[in-house]
């Protein structure tokens, strides 16, 4: 099986010695530590999960210094990567970036087990580029677990958790475990993932699964109910796996990665693992042909699912429903990792029945022989009505309560990992007795979804969209430090070396500019005299060519390509600023926590009714609710002054 390995997956070996083991060893900041002893019942902070949410949460809270407790149901599936072996995308990979700024884990994590990097969008502009790699699931999920093993302030225990205890003043103090164990905390980040009341679907078989493989947290789940809580069921699936010897690669189109791989951290120089290659593949006619005999025993045609899936991930089935005239959809096959021999068919999420999922796979152009090693399946699971959370993602209804990730409605590790990194930092400031951290629309794609998510709702598993954000000229992956770093190391998340290196990457941008704010004469036909960062906003001319003339050739790559990007928007800068000053401006203005919308005069009765059901915490929020009108928040406005006048 693995003698053609190097021929078919392009593999690169960086490492001395036929047969040499290729991972590098685990560098300090991720070194291996013996799992804390439980010395005590009692935490500052317990999160539950140990997901891609349940990491960040965890690592944030104990890098600000709270006695932190993570329980997960099975410490070994900690970082486990449910679905596809992959970190970033388009939207996905900026928050990546955007979680590194901000001192998380995720970005450094993929930059030490990606083994395939490539920048999608690359002939679009800079600021809706998304970085991705396939990384290595198994040495993925060890770096996690080591990288939350070294930390002083969190304790690991292996349990899981029946019930949240609640004082008599409606505000978290503690969780019982189904063992009976109890463990008090004042604040609580539930990360349950897809876990809650989880129910799997193979065809007419239907069996209750957290995930493939594990138990489902239903003790929690009714319990959850019993609190009154808003729940709902949202679906999402996954492929089946094949066996890499089983495939014919020469019926397929190889895909390299980027020659120059581009990390996801701003403290990643280079990237240690060997780089391999994914290959392309394409349903066929037939396929279309099986699957459409085949929908009445498909689970989410029949009924049997009740739960709502993502839009923009369907199974295959619902592309053969809803496309009929498209002839053919892309399947990328993706190693599991550099020594796994299974591959991931990114394209043909399912729950057909096991031998309908075979036949489907068997009409796909080399695949005609491949053996599954697991079956695709569809999931149900609970999820909260995130509309239910303030925008620190602590409930509305149970103070110190906090949630992340799918539980919120949203699906991906990116959103997920977003989520539990605010979470966390939101759970220590209102344990210091500080005003929770709450990032703006106008500054991050972490901001985007959380307002989207609690201001808006979901109706269908939320994914962030590079569309989704007003500002996204100004969001560029390469200038996430730029906005963000700065708030990381007034928390504390953000340590001397990182702090040190971003000041001296600040430093070198700032020269440079200064350098570029000369006049220039170019020829060519281009004409005229304008300063570098002009002529960099002129299209067609060589970018580097006019560093070069700058004298700014010698600059480190990641300063180079931040001025280039900058000097691409020119003058769309002070345009998308002008046109998000309202938006900043209502922003500002706070809504008073005790208000009576049924004094504020002028409102119908529907806009009354949304207002007290979401509880928006500033006028620009409330102006994000589907069904406010212009004419209401002028009325808000005036009403807001009027009170200030007043007091």
């Amino acid at each position: 099986m693995f003698g053609n390995f190097d021929k078919i997956f392009g593999f690169r070996a960086q490492s001395d010695g036929e047969g040499a083991n290729p991972f590098p060893k685990p560098i300090p900041t991720l070194d291996r530590r013996t799992v804390h002893l439980m010395k005590s019942d009692e935490f500052a902070i317990i999160v539950i999960g140990g997901g891609h949410a349940g990491i960040e949460a965890a690592h944030a809270a104990a890098q600000l210094g709270a006695k932190t407790l993570l329980l997960t149901q099975n410490i070994d599936t900690i970082g486990a990567l449910s679905c596809n072996p992959a970190i970033g995308g388009i939207g996905k990979g900026h928050m990546v970036r955007e979680i590194d700024a901000l001192g998380g884990l995720m970005a450094t994590l993929a930059d030490r087990c990606g083994i395939h990097f490539r920048l999608l969008n690359r002939r679009k502009g800079p600021a809706v580029r998304g970085p991705r790699a396939q990384v290595d699931k198994g040495w993925y999920r060890r770096q996690a677990q080591a990288g939350l093993g070294r930390l002083d302030h969190l304790t690991i225990f292996q349990g899981e958790v029946a019930r949240i205890v609640i004082n008599g003043g409606g505000e978290v103090s503690g969780v019982v475990l189904t063992q009976g164990l109890e463990f008090r905390a004042r604040a609580v980040v539930l990360t349950t993932g897809t876990f809650l009341a989880g129910k799997a679907h193979i065809g007419q078989h239907q069996f209750e699964s957290g995930r493939l493989g594990d138990q489902p947290s239903n003790t929690l789940s009714v319990h959850l109910r019993s609190l009154g809580l808003d729940l709902m069921r949202l679906k999402t699936g996954t492929p089946p796996r094949l066996h890499s010897g089983s495939i014919d690669f020469s019926r397929t189109e190889p895909q390299e990665g980027d020659a120059e791989p581009e990390p996801f951290s701003f403290l990643t120089d280079t990237i240690a693992l060997p780089q391999i290659w994914c290959h392309l593949t394409r349903t066929t006619a037939q396929t279309a042909t099986i699957i459409r005999d085949n929908l009445a025993d498909a689970p989410l045609f029949n009924g049997q699912i009740q739960g709502i899936g993502p839009r923009y991930c369907p199974s295959i089935e619902d592309k053969i429903f809803k496309f009929p005239d498209r002839t053919e959809h892309t399947i990328f096959l993706e190693p599991e990792g550099l020594e796994s021999f299974e591959i991931y068919p990114n394209g043909i999420s399912t729950s057909l029945p096991l031998p309908v999922q075979k036949a489907v796979v068997h009409s796909i152009p080399g695949l005609e022989r491949a053996e599954f090693t697991r079956p695709g399946y569809a999931i149900e699971y609970d999820a909260l009505n995130p509309t239910s959370l303030r925008l620190s993602l602590e409930m509305k209804q149970i103070g110190g309560l906090f949630t992340a990730g799918q539980i919120n409605g949203t699906t991906g590790y990116e959103e997920a990992a977003a989520q539990g990194l605010m979470a966390g930092i939101n759970a220590w400031q209102r344990l210091n007795d500080r005003e929770p951290v709450v990032l703006a629309r106008n500054n991050s794609y972490i901001g985007v979804m959380i307002d989207d998510l609690v201001t808006r709702g979901v109706d269908e598993p939320y994914r962030m969209f590079t569309s989704r954000a007003e500002a996204r000229i100004l969001l560029r992956p390469d200038n996430a430090d730029e906005r963000l770093t700065t708030l990381g190391r007034e928390l504390g998340l953000v340590d001397d070396h990182r702090w040190q290196r971003f000041n001296r990457k600040r430093q070198a941008i700032m020269e440079a500019k200064d350098r570029l704010s000369a006049l220039s004469s170019r020829s060519g036909g281009s004409g005229g005299r304008k300063t570098g960062m002009q002529w960099l906003a002129v299209t067609g001319l060589d970018k580097e060519e006019i560093l070069t003339e700058f004298g700014l050739d010698t600059l480190p790559a990641e300063v180079r390509a931040f001025i280039i990007n900058d000097g691409h928007y020119g003058g769309y800068w002070e345009q998308v600023k002008s046109s998000l000053g309202q938006d900043r401006h209502l922003d500002s203005v706070r809504i008073p926590k005790a208000i009576d919308w049924w004094q504020v005069p002028g409102l119908s009765t529907e806009v009354r009714q949304k207002l007290k059901a979401i509880e928006p915490e500033t006028l620009g929020q409330a102006e994000r609710i589907p069904g406010i009108t212009s004419a209401a928040i002028s009325n808000l406005l005036i009403h807001f002054r009027l009170m200030q006048q007043k007091s």
